[in-house]
């Protein structure tokens, strides 16, 4: 067990630690006011219902898989519940039926992409659309508030040592993701899975049962973090979590998440999730426009996605060289210079 956490930090894990102390301590020594209780509170606030998706999106994609709603399924359970509680339906039964919608969101993804082998990619693009097209209906261009105040003091105030509901949720439901990927059987199908799909079927692993079953719980722990944005602003908008997407995939990959499946550790989606809060902080407190800090989040995504390809296939290369040092070096394809002067 020492021996791997060992290799995990000498790999990407070990790089984003480094990269997260620099960006540590660039804050600390240059940004104003970033290290004060409030803005410390702020910054892990005004970013955790992404977090909270992070989560199960790291899952979602070492299957394989990608899912492009999740932001629009935020928007639309928030919809709903704000929806049915205007319409006089109590706040208690609005959140559990806007926790129900996520799960079923979710199934109908994991439907169309497990059971009738649509691309995931295409699936969830169309549903992007159409929850958020849902939440229009049901919001159209009002603002919905005006909720009860035990919500609003469950997303706005602290609960323990000044931490709100949603940290306190996030942290439950890092441990639960860190045991349930690396620690069960279902981390382990999950892992296969990615890696090759036909593979895991012929092995006995029942693909489309757990693919359907990741889809599930993306689409209600979307739904919560829904939920809990609502209760954090007080209102509702249809264009609410609008955008958030990005940053959510962004930090699975930078995290060292294959955008191709199979590989990445829940160590390092924490770890990227941190960096990303604090990259974040830092250019809101450096007076950064918001333009700006998505042109950041941006590169973030490319870097994320080439480094990791770039360093396995680096790897790949050493490996090779370490194993055979005395092969000979692939002939010259013809033409060369080389293979010219020997004609």
């Amino acid at each position: 067990m020492a021996h791997k956490a060992l290799e995990r930090l000498r790999g990407w894990e070990g790089l984003l630690l480094v990269c997260l102390l620099v960006v540590v301590a660039y804050n600390v020594t240059s940004v104003p006011g970033f290290t004060s209780g409030q803005n410390l509170t702020n910054m892990f606030q005004l970013g955790i219902e992404k977090a909270i998706v992070v989560l199960v999106m790291a899952f979602v994609i070492i299957n394989g898989e990608i899912d492009l709603s999740v932001a629009s399924m935020m928007g639309m359970s928030a919809a709903l519940m704000a929806y049915l509680f205007e319409q006089g339906v109590g706040m208690e039964l609005s959140i559990v039926l806007a926790l129900l919608m996520g799960a079923l969101g979710g199934l109908f993804n994991g439907f169309f992409v497990a059971v009738l082998g649509l691309p995931s990619l295409a699936v969830t693009l169309a549903t992007y659309i159409g929850f958020r097209g849902i939440a229009r209906l049901l919001v159209e261009d009002r603002s919905i508030g005006g909720f009860p105040e035990w919500l609003d003091q469950l997303g706005q105030q602290g609960l323990i040592g000044g931490l709100t509901a949603s940290i306190v949720i996030y942290v439950v439901l890092a441990v639960v993701a860190v045991i349930l990927l690396h620690l069960t059987g279902f981390g382990r199908y999950t892992y296969v899975i990615g890696n090759s799909a036909a593979v895991a079927r012929f092995s006995g692993v029942r693909v489309a049962r757990v693919k359907l079953i990741i889809f599930t719980m993306s689409g209600l722990v979307a739904a919560l973090a829904g939920v809990l944005i609502a209760a954090r602003l007080g209102a509702v908008r249809a264009s609410t979590a609008e955008g958030f997407e990005l940053d959510i995939i962004t930090v699975v990959l930078l995290g060292g998440v294959s955008i191709f499946g199979g590989s990445g550790t829940m160590v390092g989606v924490l770890l990227s999730t941190i960096l990303v809060l604090i990259i974040r902080n830092g250019l809101v407190l450096a007076g950064i426009t918001g333009n700006t800090q998505t042109g950041v989040i941006g590169l973030l995504l490319i870097v994320s996605v080439l480094l990791p390809n770039m360093a396995e296939e680096v790897r790949t290369r050493w490996r090779r060289r370490s194993s055979d040092p005395g092969a000979p070096a692939p002939p010259a394809p013809p033409g060369t210079p080389e293979t010219a002067s020997t004609a």
